[in-house]
């Protein structure tokens, strides 16, 4: 039997200490798989559901192998998206916290490119980015790849899908040819296998994808005629009253129309989609972390890197033109073991994907009529938070701990009354129970954090 616990790794007592803090009680499938063969330097090939824990197992390594004193750029990690450089940023800081002094940087599009330069001059150990901004950097001479001893190619069959070959090779041309490149996908299409043999040695290949993952989403398929999509939707979510959804569309337009269709029902919502600026797409996902929002309505750009613990339910509005975007989609719900629900509306047309996705599953798709779903007289609830926008974050030193401190002591509001507070560069978010937002904001206002006044707005 195969020993799970990070001990049987050769890492720093410093770090297991910080995993056990963490909570990394053992590792997941993919992580015992992936982990000594990692640490060992070996180039490798995961391939794993979305929301198996991959990114220990490749920031682990990448950490293991650092030198905090030289602050040249050692590991370098690239993304599909801003949302998951973001998330991938602040896990590996988080695994990063039992060595004082370690840097990581994300370079990601839809941000100012001055304030990166700025923060690479003064050096970084670990570079997390999309490949666009990242051949923005080398094409200015401000990102140096020399020194790289780790790679990790993240999602790499969605790089592929976006068309970021020729970026990512332009990057990996930047980097040392002695390095170890592990190599993390979802799917193993056959460019993701031609994509390893140009770039890696060797590779052992590891994969933990299994039928039984798949029991813990419960897949449910709708038949519905085009002018019933939207009544449809609303259908679903009064029949199985998810504690929080993602509604994927195909496209941004119908983004906007769900959006506005769900807000005339008196349901809680927020959208998410490539139009969108950064700062207010960060907004949107930290609402929606906090649950002071139930329902996100997203085009694929959030079916990567959306990290929300406890997702109850995913909800196709219709079926993504393939079979692997349907993967990722799902994946999103019914992780780390959890059960969840996946619940896809098509219509006759879209038969063809149905069957594609039966294909995939190696199973026949059953499916049933929307007309037949019964109505429910009950709307979804409220969101149980209200989220509070502080405008000072990491920059002005603020931690989540004086923000707490600030609410329960001076402001004295019930700590129970608090939920998930989100620390950013320059702004903080605290969810905060709806029954007590009004009364936490005015205290906000009218007192201080860490001594002094900061502007409070209420999402």
């Amino acid at each position: 039997m195969t020993d799970t616990s990070f001990a049987s790794l050769p890492l720093a007592p410093a770090q297991l200490r910080n995993l056990d803090d963490l909570g990394y009680s053992a590792m997941t499938a993919i992580q015992a798989a992936a982990l000594p063969l990692a640490m060992s330097g070996r180039d490798l090939i995961g391939q794993a559901m979305t929301g198996s824990g991959k990114t220990a197992a490749f920031a682990l390594p990448l950490l293991d192998r650092l030198n905090p004193r030289d602050f040249g750029t050692q590991a370098l990690v690239l993304c599909p998206t801003r949302e998951l450089a973001s998330q991938v940023a602040g896990e590996i800081r988080r695994l990063a916290r039992y060595q004082p002094n370690i840097k990581v940087v994300t370079l990601c599009g839809g941000q100012a490119i001055g304030p990166q330069i700025g923060s690479l001059a003064h050096g970084a150990h670990v570079v997390v980015g999309t490949p666009g901004r990242l051949k923005d950097h080398l094409r200015k001479n401000t990102l140096d790849l020399s020194r790289v001893n780790c790679l990790v190619l993240d999602e790499a069959d969605r790089m592929l899908e976006m068309g970021f070959i020729e970026d990512i090779e332009t990057i990996i041309q930047a980097t040392p040819a002695a390095r170890q490149t592990l190599l993390f996908s979802a799917t193993f299409p056959a460019d993701i296998q031609a994509m390893s043999g140009r770039f890696q040695q060797a590779p052992e290949r590891v994969s933990v994808e299994s039928p039984q993952e798949r029991l813990q989403i419960d897949q449910q398929f709708f038949i519905c005629q085009p002018q019933e999509r939207l009544d449809g939707l609303v259908k679903l979510l009064g029949h199985f009253q998810p504690e929080a959804a993602v509604v994927f569309c195909n496209t941004r337009q119908l983004v906007r129309e769900v959006g506005t269709h769900l807000r005339q029902q008196g349901i809680s919502v927020a959208e998410l989609h490539g139009d969108m600026e950064q700062r207010d797409r960060d907004q949107v996902l930290v609402q929606f972390r906090q649950r002071s929002t139930r329902v996100l309505v997203a085009t694929d750009v959030a079916a990567r890197g959306l990290d929300i613990d406890d997702l109850a339910a995913v909800i196709n509005v219709e079926l993504p033109r393939s079979t692997e975007v349907y993967v990722h989609r799902i994946g999103r719900t019914g992780r780390g073991g959890k059960s969840g629900l996946a619940a896809s509306l098509f219509t006759d047309n879209e038969r063809y994907l149905l069957d594609a996705i039966g294909q995939l599953q190696q199973q026949r798709i059953s499916f049933e009529a929307i007309a037949a779903v019964a109505w429910s007289d009950e709307r979804l609830a409220p969101p149980q938070f209200v989220t509070l926008c502080i405008a000072g974050g990491r920059r002005d030193k603020v931690r989540p701990g004086d923000i707490l401190g600030a609410l329960t002591g001076e402001a004295g509001i019930d700590g129970r009354a608090v939920g998930r507070i989100d620390v950013m560069d320059n702004m903080t978010c605290v969810a905060i129970a709806a029954d007590t937002a009004d009364t936490a904001l005015g205290r906000l206002l009218n007192g201080k954090i860490k001594g002094r006044k900061f502007k409070v707005r209420k999402l």
